[in-house]
């Protein structure tokens, strides 16, 4: 793995240390991320809800509050429509309570991934028209929903689309369509999920109709959970958004969350962070969706019953540990795949599909294979009929959006960010989609791209890392795209004792000194290196620096990115 220090300009930070009174690495730090003056730095580690920017500046926002009222007043029914992963079906949460709260006659919907797919669906608007609704109000979907939204309208139901995906040339016929990413729309942060729009949206709502703040602010834990999930970048508004949330989880009183915390082994007496989210709580949230109905996750989040939270907490938990299983036979098979179809050397991507793999679970595939191949991947499951749902993750050379966009002739259907996408398509169409998607990508990626690499904050020695030191560090959370925990670098440090591998093989535990200064490491997936530890040399070693609680003390770790002997060239 290549490693790539910051190159941050060095009059700078002396400038900064002197400001502050800091050392150079927590000078470095801040600089890294552009907390240039004090006004910066202060709203940085001060995220105060005063510096959220006006929801009346988002395109069609007057419109969308205009008919949502008019829906309250005339007791119309509205259904929510969610997307069935984290961020939709928190959206979803969020716009029901809200809207709750505020008089409407509210329902919810989420579709099934496997029967309908993304976006909204036919028997989605069928449901509405047996609900009697008058009002569709998507959450997460609908930018380029066009056939869906005709046929609500032809139904007598008008449609809200608030979204955050990248929109195409032309959009759908909805009465609003709240979406930061329209190219016209001039609201300054265009980074929302759409957890984020939905509070926007009921932000907007709560001005026109002079009630409370409380009633937005007290749903900041689900738009938390829903931002930290959909990992898009942890600055300007998602970071108040975040700050506030974790805040609001900790003293939430809504049993779905702290029965869901519970299984999910998260402790509400520490901080609850990012990380903690993304990986405990999330796919247990997602898991709903990914093998049945991700209508119970909205009935999780939502419900006051304790025992009924208590008990879909549960189900969540046991759904999350099937999904475990199939995830592990999909992936295994697409190793197996790359191995026999793909030729590393020639294709700069792997494309792959299979009528064995659950669509549920192939976007997780698709992550595995792409972090251990370090090329843009899509996997995609077909059933008997040949319907396929794929999942696309990228590398930062590719741009996954527009490289579908190229290809679009051949899907049935495809959207999603530069990192991240969802396609559907025919089994008839697949090799020529693979054929094409490839040639599109060669031009646009070098073999150099696929090189391995970690880009390191700064260089540090142990004796650097002290209470003051994780003080600051804390401070910088919370921690996700853009504003990633930093992470370090520490050259000719001994192993302490005797290295210990750990879990099913695949992770390691050991201890590194320098001087009188030692510190127990943790490295996930990283037991391979246990050869570089035990062979009494020096060793290079990257990682971030956390605090490790367990049973009831706190300790310093290090998390191990990567380990490399100290001679290494």
């Amino acid at each position: 793995m290549k490693w790539i220090f910051s190159n941050t300009n060095p009059k700078l930070v002396l400038s900064i240390q002197a400001q502050y009174r800091i050392s150079p690495i927590m000078a470095s730090i801040l600089a890294e991320r552009g907390l240039l003056s004090t006004d910066e730095t202060n709203s940085f580690f001060d995220p105060n809800l005063n510096l959220l920017h006006d929801p009346f500046l988002m395109k069609n926002m007057n419109q969308a509050v205009k008919r949502i009222i008019n829906a309250i007043k005339r007791d119309e029914s509205i259904m929510v429509f969610g997307d069935y992963d984290v961020d939709g079906t928190t959206a979803a949460s969020i716009l029901y309570i809200g809207l709750l709260n505020m008089g409407a006659n509210v329902s919810t919907y989420i579709p099934n991934r496997e029967k309908e797919g993304y976006g909204i669906s036919d028997l989605g608007i069928d449901t509405a028209k047996k609900r009697k609704a008058k009002l569709i109000i998507t959450c997460d979907c609908g930018t380029n929903d066009f056939d869906h939204v005709d046929y609500a309208n032809a139904s007598g139901i008008d449609v809200i689309i608030t979204d955050h995906h990248t929109p195409g040339d032309n959009l759908p016929n909805a009465i609003a369509i709240l979406n930061p990413k329209q190219k016209d729309c001039e609201y300054p942060f265009k980074e929302l999920c759409g957890g984020g729009v939905a509070i926007k949206l009921l932000t907007g709502l709560i001005y026109a109709l002079k009630l409370s703040f409380n009633l937005v602010y007290d749903l900041f834990d689900l738009a938390a959970l829903g931002t930290s999930a959909d990992l898009v970048p942890m600055i300007d508004e998602n970071r108040i958004i975040v700050y506030h949330g974790l805040k609001v989880l900790r003293e939430s009183d809504r049993p779905g969350l702290r029965e869901l915390l519970k299984v999910a082994g998260v402790d509400i007496n520490h901080t609850v962070s990012v990380g903690q989210v993304v990986f405990n709580v999330a796919p247990r949230i997602n898991a709903a969706g990914r093998l049945g109905d991700a209508n119970r996750s909205v009935q999780l989040l939502t419900t006051r019953d304790k025992a009924f939270a208590k008990e879909v907490a549960l189900d969540l938990d046991n759904e999350n540990k099937r999904r475990q299983l199939i995830q592990s036979q999909v992936v295994e098979e697409a190793m197996l795949k790359v191995n026999a179809e793909v030729d590393l050397k020639k294709d700069h991507a792997i494309v792959l599909g299979s009528h064995n793999w659950h669509a549920g679970v192939v976007g997780i595939a698709a992550s595995k294979l792409k972090e251990s191949f370090h090329r843009p991947t899509i996997i995609i499951g077909f059933d008997q009929e040949g319907n396929g749902k794929g999942s696309a993750r990228s590398i930062s050379k590719l741009n996954m959006y527009d490289a579908l966009k190229k290809s679009s002739a051949q899907l049935v259907n495809y959207g999603g960010h530069p990192m991240a996408a969802g396609l559907s398509l025919h089994s008839n169409n697949f090799e020529t989609f693979r054929s094409e998607f490839l040639s599109h990508v060669e031009n646009q990626l070098t073999q150099k791209d696929f090189e391995p690499t970690i880009y390191l904050d700064s260089e540090i020695k142990l004796e650097e890392i002290n209470t003051r030191f994780m003080t600051f560090l804390e401070k910088l959370s919370p921690f996700g795209p853009k504003n990633m925990r930093p992470k370090f670098g520490a050259f000719h440090l001994s192993v302490d004792g005797i290295p210990k591998i750990i879990g099913n093989g695949d992770h390691i535990r050991f201890k590194v000194k320098s001087g009188n200064k030692s510190f127990p490491v943790i490295g996930f997936n990283l037991a391979h290196k246990y050869e570089d530890l035990i062979n009494k040399q020096p060793i290079d070693l990257a990682f971030v620096i956390e605090i490790n609680r367990w049973r009831g003390q706190e300790t310093i770790q290090l998390n191990a990115r990567d380990i490399r002997p100290s001679n290494f060239a």
